[in-house]
């Protein structure tokens, strides 16, 4: 009778453990402010480091670390609009800024047209 309390008694409590945490190994998530800014028009239709042709209208970006395909939620904290775009390209190249948005993704934020703009970036590291 004892070791069969003590039993379920181990079952509640991992019941609970598992219901209470993440899964196991769960990615990262990354949250930070950094400065952005958009590619111009002229890059329209050349290849990106990934190989694929920048196009203006997808929802695309360039950093200089994260792998190609990171997914990243990148919000204007002025107007708390959010767009999520992919990593398929290397830059930018000046150390004041962290990425380079598509100008489709720069216009859903409200950035086009400022040049440079903070913003938050969030993405999670598998």
């Amino acid at each position: 009778m004892k070791y069969l309390m003590l039993l379920s008694f181990s079952l509640l409590f991992l019941q609970g453990k598992a219901q209470n945490s993440g899964p196991l190994n769960a990615p990262d998530s990354i949250n930070k402010t950094v400065l952005a800014t958009y590619y111009h028009r002229k890059f329209e239709g050349r290849r990106t480091t990934s190989g694929v042709k920048y196009r203006a209208k997808k929802l695309t970006a360039a950093h200089r670390t994260l792998p190609m395909g990171t997914m990243i939620t990148v919000t204007n904290p002025d107007n708390g609009k959010s767009v999520v775009v992919k990593v398929n390209d290397r830059g930018p190249f000046s150390k004041k800024l962290a990425i380079d948005l598509s100008e489709s993704a720069a216009k859903q934020i409200g950035i086009y047209r400022q040049g440079i703009a903070k913003v938050s970036l969030s993405y999670n590291l598998e």
